[in-house]
Order: C-alpha cells, then sequence, then structure tokens
C-alpha cells in the first residue's frame, strides 16, 4: 500500500504543499511530525499517529459514513482500494471500533494452503477452474487461492497484459515486419498477411507461414547483448516471449548446431507446443525460446538441465538470439510449468500426427517394443522385468512405437509397468486414431504373444508379426529352401520354411515361416500377412533390432533413462497386484512337492532293491520300510495342507494390503515431456542424416556421426535486416567439409527463418585453407 506521501497531485491548477493531499473539494489530510490530522472545511476533524492503521481505518470509515468524501476518493488518498474500504465499513458496522483492529499474525479460522496443495492448485488452474472453484474444492478462501497461484508464478493475464509501448522497433533484427506484426491479427488479417518478397522469390518453405500463424515479438532492446528492458517487461507482465536477437561473430563455439534449425521446424515441435500449450504465462523464457532451448540442448549433447552448470550461458545464449540461455533453475522451472497442464499425451499425439502425414508409406509396418527406466529412490514403486539386467527393478515402463525405418512415433507410460499383451490394445487405438482405417502390421516381440489377442486385434484391421512363444514342433529339415531377395536396396538371403498354422484349437489360421540358422538353431515367425514373401516377413521381423538400436542409442547419446525429477504422485490403492503371501505358499508348496517326489522315488529304489528271499510278500517289504512309508505318509499330508491354505488365499489383492505407506508411483508428467523432446531432437538428426546420404558415400554408416560433428563444430554468424547466415568452420578432412557443404545447399534451396525472427537462415562451410608445404 503506497504511503499518503507518495500520492500524486490530484488536480490540475497546481501542487499544493508537500505533506498536504487532498481527499476532496471539502477535505484534506496533513502529515507532520509523525502524526497526520484530517481537516474538514478547514476544522481539524481528528488526527492519529502515521502507522496506526486502526485510527486510519476509523478516519476512511468516517469520512465515508459523513459524507465527506466518496469510497473513490478515500481509497485514492489513503493508498487502498475500494474493496478495503467497503470491508472497514461492514466491520465498522458490525462490531464498531474494536472491530477495526487486525491482531498480529495470520488470522484465525482461516484454513491455510499447505504447500503439499500447490501441484493441487497448479493442476486445477491449467485445467481452467476459476478460482472460487478452486476455493470450494480444496475448503480454502478465494483470497488465500489467489496468493497461492501468485507466489507459484501464475499471473492473472487479463490484469497483467497490457499493451506494449511499441512504436518503432528498436533492433534492426526486427525493423522489416516488426510494424505489421505488432498485434496480434484477426483471422481474418492472418489469412491475408503476406509472405516477404524476398522470401517468396527465393523459394520460401512452408515453414515461412510463421509470418501469418504467429505475431513476431518485439524488443526494447538495441544492445543483443543486453536485454534489460526486455527483461523488465516481461517482469511486469508486458512479455510473453524474448525477440531473438543476433549480433555477428565469429567461431562462435557449438554455433553449428544452428543447422538443425530447418529439421526441427519440419518436426512441427513449435506450432504444436503453440496449439497444446498456448503460453507459459509472461515470461523472457517464454515458449518458443524453452522448446527451442530443449531441443537444442539435446543435439548438442547436454543431457539434462543441471549439465547445463558446464557451460557458458553467454555462449549458449548467442545461439538463441539472447544475451544469456537459460539456467538450471530456469529450465527445470519451465518443464514444471508445462507439467502442469498436464497435456503431455496431446502433445506427443500432436507430434505423431505430423510425422505420419510427412512419413505416410514408412507406417505401414510399426514396431512397438517397452523399455523400463529403472528408479533408485527411496520410494516403495512398482518393479518391472529390465532384460539388459536380467532382473526384475523398480521403474517405470514407456512403450514406444516406431515405423518402418526405426524412427520413433511416439510414446506412452504403462500403468503400473503393465505388460506388453496388455498395452498392446491401447498403444493401437491411438495408431488407429492416427493413421485412419488403412490396414497396419504391427511388429513385436515375444512379450506380446497373445493369440486371444491375435484374433482381437485382426477383428480390428491389425495385421500382427511376432516370434512364436512356448514349446513347438521342429520343422523337418526337408522343409528348408534358401531364399533371397533385394528389399530396400539390400540383398536379403535366409534358409526358410514356410507354413500353415492354426491356433486356438484351429479357430485362429496364420503363417509361420522359420529361419534354419547355420548351427541349426530354429527360429519360427509368426504372421498373419500372406501376401509377403516368406524373404520379407523374415526381413521385417529381424528388422525389430532397428528399435533395440534405438533404445540403446538414446540411452547413450540422450541420456533417456535419466530422470527429470525424483517426484512421486498418488496411485489408485485399490489397483490389484499378486499376493505376496500366496506366492510364499506356493514356493513352499512347490518344496514339499519336490520332497514328497524324492522320498516316492527312494521307496520305489528301494522297493526295486528288495530281497525276494527275505521278504516275498509286499506286507513284509512294508513293514521292514515303514519308517520310510511313514515319512512319506507325512510329506503327502503337508503337501495337502498347503494346498487347502493357499486355496483360502486370493491370488490378487488391492496394493493398499501389501504396501506400508502410501501408494505412490513416479510422476510421469514431466517425464514423459523430456522424452517428446529427446524424440523430436533424434527426428531432426535422422532427417539431416537422410539428406546427407546423397552426397556421402558412407551415410549408412557414418551418417550420424558426420551429422553430430557439424552440429557441435565452431560457426560464424553474419546478419543482416532479412537474413542470418552460418559458416560452419571446416570439418576434420575435406570430403567431410563437402559433404555438409552439400547438405548446406541442400537447405538454403528451402529457406526458413529462424523461431520468432523475419530472418531467413543460409548456410554454408567455410572454404579449407591449403596447407604450406616447405621445400
Amino acid at each position: 500500500m503506497a504511503s499518503i506521501q507518495e500520492q500524486g497531485e490530484l488536480f490540475a491548477g497546481g501542487p499544493g504543499p508537500s505533506d498536504t493531499v487532498v481527499v476532496s473539494d471539502r477535505c484534506v489530510v496533513r502529515t507532520r511530525d509523525g502524526h497526520r490530522v484530517l481537516v474538514v472545511a478547514g476544522v481539524a476533524f481528528l488526527h492519529y499517529a502515521v502507522g496506526d492503521r486502526m485510527a486510519e481505518a476509523h478516519a476512511i470509515v468516517s469520512l465515508v459514513e459523513q459524507g465527506w468524501a466518496t469510497q473513490v476518493e478515500a481509497a485514492d488518498a489513503f493508498g487502498c482500494t475500494t474493496r478495503t474500504v467497503r470491508r472497514n465499513l461492514g466491520r465498522f458496522e458490525a462490531g464498531g471500533l474494536a472491530a477495526l483492529g487486525r491482531r498480529e499474525g495470520f488470522p484465525r479460522g482461516v484454513v491455510r494452503v499447505g504447500a503439499g496443495r500447490d501441484g493441487l492448485v497448479s493442476r486445477l488452474k491449467a485445467e481452467g477452474h476459476s478460482n472460487r472453484a478452486i476455493a470450494e474444492r480444496i475448503h480454502i478462501t478465494e483470497n488465500a487461492v489467489r496468493k497461492q497461484l501468485r507466489r507459484l508464478g501464475w499471473r492473472d493475464r487479463h490484469a497483467a497484459q497490457g499493451d506494449l509501448p511499441l512504436g518503432e522497433p528498436a533492433h534492426p533484427n526486427l525493423s522489416a515486419f516488426a510494424s505489421r506484426h505488432a498485434t496480434a491479427p484477426s483471422e481474418k488479417d492472418a489469412s491475408e498477411t503476406e509472405i516477404p518478397a524476398e522470401a517468396a522469390a527465393a523459394g520460401a518453405h512452408p515453414n515461412l507461414s510463421a509470418f501469418t500463424d504467429e505475431a513476431l515479438p518485439v524488443t526494447l532492446d538495441r544492445d543483443p547483448a543486453d536485454r534489460r528492458q526486455d527483461r523488465l517487461l516481461a517482469h511486469l507482465g508486458l512479455l510473453d516471449d524474448a525477440a531473438p536477437l543476433f549480433e555477428p561473430g565469429r567461431r562462435l563455439p557449438r554455433a553449428g548446431v544452428l543447422l538443425a534449425i530447418p529439421a526441427l521446424l519440419g518436426t512441427g515441435v513449435l506450432e504444436c507446443a503453440r496449439e497444446v500449450y498456448g503460453s507459459i504465462g509472461p515470461a523472457f523464457y517464454g515458449l518458443r525460446t524453452s522448446v527451442v532451448a530443449l531441443v537444442l540442448m539435446a543435439l548438442l549433447r547436454i543431457k539434462q538441465p543441471e549439465a547445463l552448470k558446464e557451460h557458458s550461458p553467454r555462449d549458449l545464449g548467442r545461439l538463441l538470439g539472447l544475451d544469456r540461455a537459460p539456467e538450471v533453475k530456469t529450465l527445470r522451472r519451465k518443464l514444471a510449468r508445462l507439467a502442469a497442464f498436464g497435456r503431455a499425451s496431446s502433445f506427443g499425439r500432436a507430434l505423431a500426427q505430423r510425422r505420419v502425414a510427412a512419413h505416410g508409406p514408412a507406417m505401414g509396418f510399426l514396431y512397438v517394443d517397452g523399455h523400463v527406466r529403472v528408479y533408485h529412490g527411496r520410494h516403495t514403486i512398482p518393479k518391472a522385468h529390465v532384460a539388459r539386467m536380467r532382473l526384475a527393478a523398480p521403474g517405470t515402463t514407456d512403450y514406444w512405437v516406431n515405423d518402418a525405418h526405426g524412427e520413433p512415433l511416439f510414446v506412452v507410460t504403462a500403468e503400473a509397468n503393465a505388460g506388453l499383451a496388455k498395452m498392446l490394445p491401447p498403444v493401437l487405438s491411438e495408431v488407429r486414431a492416427l493413421v485412419g482405417e488403412r490396414r497396419v502390421t504391427v511388429v513385436f516381440d515375444r512379450g506380446g504373444w497373445s493369440p486371444k489377442l491375435f484374433r482381437q486385434l485382426l477383428a480390428q484391421c491389425f495385421d500382427v508379426l511376432t516370434y512364436r512363444k512356448g514349446r513347438s514342433r521342429r520343422v523337418p529339415l526337408r522343409l528348408f529352401r534358401e531364399q533371397s531377395a533385394p528389399i530396400e536396396g539390400h540383398a536379403v538371403r535366409y534358409t526358410l520354411a514356410d507354413q500353415r498354422i492354426r491356433l486356438l484349437g484351429g479357430k485362429l489360421p496364420l503363417r509361420q515361416v522359420t529361419r534354419l540358422s547355420p548351427n541349426g538353431h530354429q527360429t519360427p515367425i509368426i504372421t498373419s500377412r500372406r501376401d509377403l514373401g516368406a524373404v520379407e516377413v523374415a526381413y521385417r521381423m529381424f528388422e525389430r533390432w532397428r528399435q533395440e538400436n534405438f533404445f540403446k542409442y538414446l540411452r547413450e547419446e540422450y541420456a533417456l533413462d535419466a530422470l527429470v525429477q525424483h517426484a512421486v504422485e498418488e496411485d489408485d490403492p485399490d489397483r490389484e497386484v499378486p499376493n505376496p503371501l500366496w506366492n510364499e505358499l506356493s514356493a513352499q508348496l512347490k518344496k514339499a512337492r519336490a520332497e514328497a517326489d524324492w522320498l516316492c522315488a527312494q521307496y520305489g529304489f528301494e522297493a526295486l532293491d528288495n530281497p525276494e528271499p527275505l521278504r516275498r510278500t509286499m506286507r513284509g517289504f512294508k513293514i521292514a520300510n515303514s519308517k520310510e512309508g511313514r515319512a512319506i505318509e507325512a510329506a503327502r499330508q503337508r503337501v495337502a495342507k498347503l494346498r487347502a491354505r493357499r486355496a483360502r488365499v486370493p491370488r490378487r489383492v488391492p496394493i493398499r494390503d501389501v504396501v506400508q505407506g502410501p501408494v505412490v508411483r513416479l510422476a510421469a508428467e514431466r517425464q514423459h515431456l523430456s522424452s517428446l523432446f529427446k524424440m523430436v531432437a533424434y527426428q531432426a538428426e535422422s532427417d539431416l542424416a537422410q539428406r546427407l546420404g546423397p552426397h556421402y558415400r558412407r551415410a549408412e554408416q557414418e551418417g550420424r556421426t558426420l551429422v553430430l560433428s557439424a552440429l557441435s563444430s565452431a560457426a560464424d554468424l553474419e546478419v543482416s535486416d532479412t537474413q542470418l547466415r552460418v559458416t560452419l568452420a571446416p570439418l576434420s578432412s575435406t570430403h567431410r567439409s563437402r559433404a555438409v557443404a552439400a547438405l548446406c545447399e541442400d537447405l538454403n534451396r528451402h529457406p526458413v527463418l529462424f523461431p520468432g525472427t523475419p530472418l531467413r537462415m543460409t548456410f554454408a562451410v567455410a572454404e579449407t585453407k591449403p596447407n604450406r608445404t616447405f621445400p
């Protein structure tokens, strides 16, 4: 609350004494020597000491009740709101002068909002609930909700967002088109906005639609290395995202990563983020900047936000067109803000739709497999079998869907580490929503083996391709034939046997293609595709290793298994899990049966070796071996008791009866977002490697390595009003530099704009200086 001395003049007739504030045309307030006097019509009405809040409230109430001033005039003079004036009037009317006094500390009878409710309040606000609805739901006051949201960084956009004092933009990077985009265009204006003639003449890429779909941000800063004015605007709630301002530079470390911007825009990640999240509130590092920073971090192999401590914020900021890149705490807050919306699944679905639209032919075969992210924290969470470790460990299972080339499409987090057979129906329902009515072949490993599930998938127009699980008859060697065919430019050769089989008692006809290895091992493959050759069936099944290689690459290069947060969230306490007591009794029963079988076997050996001259009858044998007979009978009784005891125990029980303490699981939203950003970075890297293929002979073996070298290399930046030129440093050898230079020419034929700017990006590789020779 501003003090009375800080009030400005209320009349235009000229300034009054510095210690006098005019309340209305009949009363003024004068402050001197620590006291205030309220003068009405030239007569001292009352006085009180400065800082006496109760007396000041009484003065306000008296002025309004006596009609010397209106509520608005009193509020303006005393630096409070009209709501405060009305509240004081009500208190005085209800309880007199004593009611205007306020005790120190938190008001009694008012429920505080605990720190543990931060996540609940953020989630409800992100879902669009009003402050009043949130207050009614968690039984607190609306004012408490408002304060809690303010502490968490939420702002009322209608109250905080104002018109920027734009005028003429201050930096030449934005001078060409900022006036056209000073305010967000309407639907009609957006459709009529024209692409700059220069960009159109150069063969503008569809990514130039940034001119029409989103207003360009405007900056008040002139120096790209000093963004204090934009940071002030963001602090005041007047800026949603900082405008990128680039300054020229030579040999900027890791500036080669800008080569990935066209591929990054091709994934549609910025458009999808804007459609799903809209905005993350007034901020210097807004939604666009945060998304670009997260993806470029992944491409630079900065695998976690904590790794930013090892890099210069100034150097990384220049790659984003900022004075400093977001640091560890800032980036973690941005992820937390995005996670509070709870829209990671919608974001992943939007990205997958863009991918399907761009790479439709690769969706004929889809590979589905689970990946377990191991957890080493102190919380008790469900366990899952980790194949690469050959043991069960606490963790979270993510199911990835990859296309025919091994490129990731989307990822789904399983509830309580559900198996592949259980997760296939919900995963394929997402696939059906993406690809439409076309028939898709789903490839998976033995974890999804279930003939009943196969029949269900066939009814939904999905074809299956998997390994056969369980025991089966070996195929006679006479049925195997060596077969070969060219597939995707490769000569493929296998020794195969092709058969028709029936499962589910003859109700499910399928096809079995068995491969014979040189060591004699047979690998049976089951499929519903009868139109494919046997060689292609085997090839598509064995190409499942592309997905395994994808998991290994992301673990090593992108730290896929790294936990973004260790927080947990409540899990369903009624979820059923295997009963530990039932498992314990099963183990005891197995041991008792083994012991009984061993005693029976020993008894049989004794009967076989029985000397007939001594014991001619069975009765005599039993008498002679009565001790062993009693032991067998006791073992059988023990088996019967354990079987009866286990029959009275339920096989599955609610998890609340098993876990001591609260039932929790790892918070999945932030981890899901991190996986999606790493997936986008991998897709951008793959697109660059594919474009590099025609220009590099060993692209299949070394394409990704060369792309990574180019992205991590230094580069020069040249900036003009309409262009951002990136000149990469020469690579380790001439032929590698030529390949990257050809890639740059390919990118220049389809120009794109750096996100948030009108700068058209062009790329080149600096010429290699010849080595100087000496005689």
